[in-house]
């Protein structure tokens, strides 16, 4: 099938106009009209991920991040990004990114069922239907399945997202039940957590400064890392184009993470 009615597919779940004003979403590079038998997903479009790409032969490679971020005057091989797109060109594999749409409207309510949180809320509302008062945004807060303690809660976090340790602000045999969920980098939606009422907050890449800061507050911080979270992107997009586009050869990223503590 083409290119084009796939993007319909992925704009109907995560519609571009749900982005933030900042980001770069869509079709990045590529031909629309292109013919697409084979899928590739991952969350960044690395040397690592577009070389097996092109050694699995997919004609579309998918990713969370987008590859291009700021402004290009020049494409060449000079740089990373430049030399990445001129590969995926000369393959001729489209590329497609879904970021802060998808943040919204796929990647809130995913990390939520994760956690199995429940009467489960907008974190940080950016959209909202007047008529209908419908709101949609980034992060979900709710209550957790039972009042925990934050190292049973840390672990369960370890277990559901499948990471191999996380970082924690916050006193271990604190009682929590009001979680926020914020997957990503969580460090400036902190005060919409405590505005919500939140115990806890699980996200990513929280620094020194903003984790003692949140305690200081009353909200503890478990931070499961950027990629922890957001890898959940992969299997979310695999199974959702097996089930819309089932005849579509679906290929994806190793789930690895991309440091090593040593």
């Amino acid at each position: 099938m083409r290119c084009s009615e796939i993007i319909e597919k992925l704009e109907a779940l995560s519609p571009e106009s749900f982005a933030e004003e900042w980001d770069n979403v869509g079709l990045l590079a590529g031909r629309r009209d292109k013919e697409v038998h084979t899928i590739y997903i991952a969350l960044d479009a690395t040397d690592e991920v577009i070389k097996e790409a092109v050694r699995l032969g997919a004609d579309l490679l998918l990713t969370h991040h987008p590859l291009i971020f700021k402004k290009m005057s020049r494409i060449t091989t000079e740089d990373f990004i430049g030399r990445r797109l001129v590969e995926l060109l000369r393959k001729d594999i489209s590329y497609f990114a879904m970021h802060t749409n998808f943040d919204v409207m796929g990647m809130a309510d995913a990390a939520a069922d994760y956690l199995e949180l429940q009467d489960r809320q907008v974190l940080n509302v950016t959209y909202e239907n007047e008529k209908t008062c419908a709101q949609e945004g980034l992060g979900r807060v709710g209550r957790l399945g039972k009042p925990m303690r934050v190292a049973e809660l840390a672990a369960f976090v370890k277990l559901k997202f499948q990471v191999p340790n996380v970082r924690l602000y916050g006193n271990l045999e604190d009682i929590v039940e009001m979680a926020a969920v914020m997957p990503g980098s969580g460090g400036s939606f902190i005060r919409d957590g405590i505005n919500a009422g939140a115990d806890v907050m699980i996200t990513g890449d929280i620094d020194h400064h903003e984790g003692i800061d949140a305690v200081a507050q009353g909200l503890t911080v478990i931070d499961a890392g950027h990629y922890g979270i957001e890898k959940l992107f992969i299997p979310y997009m695999a199974a959702f184009i097996k089930r819309e586009l089932p005849q579509l050869t679906v290929y994806t990223a190793e789930i690895k993470e991309p440091f090593a503590v040593v």
